[in-house]
């Protein structure tokens, strides 16, 4: 098969990848392709944590089809029993003839043995077909999993002359219509979205992805030292399907915690100073390794 038509189907196993951007959680996003005589047989992406990957949805919808035929995928196929079986021994047991790789693993766990382990049992096997895509579209992963701790992005809209809010004090606009609607797919694609008390007192924001269609949404960060928000604030609300947690100190009002916490609001003192320990809140999260719960 020539060069070109592994970049081709190499670009759909990403496009794959990039469509589930924001379901995975802190697993990858992959998207695999399965060729057979020029004909496109299987296809498949992975879509949720702890569900099947995407080289066994493709291989599901190949069925017979799959012996012989090559499988382009986006990252490693993983080698050893987590939730879900090694794909590279399924691979292997449905006679893949070969297997072209854009990215490896850099999870430990992996790491370039799902790659020996189909070489070994005689499967054709290339990486590096546009690696770059691939570990960009993975970048939350790849932090996650090589320093155990969250990828965070910084938002923020600003004037022309560097300012976060006109002289007047109005913050609410000043970035652009196109602008907003992104803020809220970037919303969809974290696990948690975080502002400081400021914030809260300031816009009274409700911190949820609002997009055309259903959107997952994130767990709701306040940095909140002195606990001054008010238990009416918008982003305490709705806590079955939007949990919100808030992050204060050892020096915080005890009444006021106790307040929070029967409203079912998750609070965690990080440090004993008079602000917030950020790093200490993130070495939480790290310990943690799931969802953005600190617990």
């Amino acid at each position: 098969m020539d060069v070109m038509s592994d970049e081709t189907y190499m670009r759909l196993a990403l496009e794959l990848a990039r469509s589930a951007q924001g379901q995975t959680g802190i697993n990858p996003v992959v998207g695999c392709v399965i060729v057979k005589d020029g004909r496109i047989v299987g296809m498949g992406a992975h879509l949720q944590r702890g569900t099947e990957h995407a080289e066994i949805h493709a291989l599901n919808m190949a069925g017979p089809q799959a012996e012989g035929a090559t499988a382009y995928v986006t990252l490693e196929p993983c080698s050893h029993y987590g939730r879900t079986p090694p794909c590279s021994d399924r691979l292997i047991r449905e006679k893949i003839r070969r297997v072209v790789v854009a990215a490896v693993d850099p999870n430990p766990l992996v790491a370039g043995t799902g790659i020996a382990k189909l070489r070994a049992a005689g499967v054709e096997t290339e990486t590096g077909l546009f690696a770059e895509e691939a570990a960009a579209l993975n970048e939350t992963f790849n932090k996650y999993i090589t320093t155990r701790r969250p990828f965070v992005t910084l938002k923020s809209a600003s004037t022309l002359d560097g300012k976060i809010a006109s002289k007047t004090g109005d913050s609410k606009w000043i970035s652009g219509e196109a602008s907003r609607a992104f803020v809220h797919t970037l919303r969809h694609r974290h696990q948690g979205i975080m502002v400081g008390i400021g914030t809260v007192l300031a816009d009274d924001p409700e911190l949820t992805a609002r997009l055309s269609v259903p959107a997952v949404q994130p767990t709701r960060i306040v940095v909140d030292s002195a606990l001054r928000i008010p238990l009416e604030a918008k982003v305490l609300q709705r806590q079955e399907t939007n949990p919100a947690i808030v992050l204060t100190t050892e020096r915080a009002d005890s009444a006021k915690a106790r307040e929070l916490e029967r409203l079912g609001i998750t609070l965690l003192r990080c440090g004993d100073g008079p602000h917030v320990d950020l790093d200490a809140a993130m070495e939480r999260r790290r310990r943690k390794g799931d969802r953005l719960d600190f617990s």
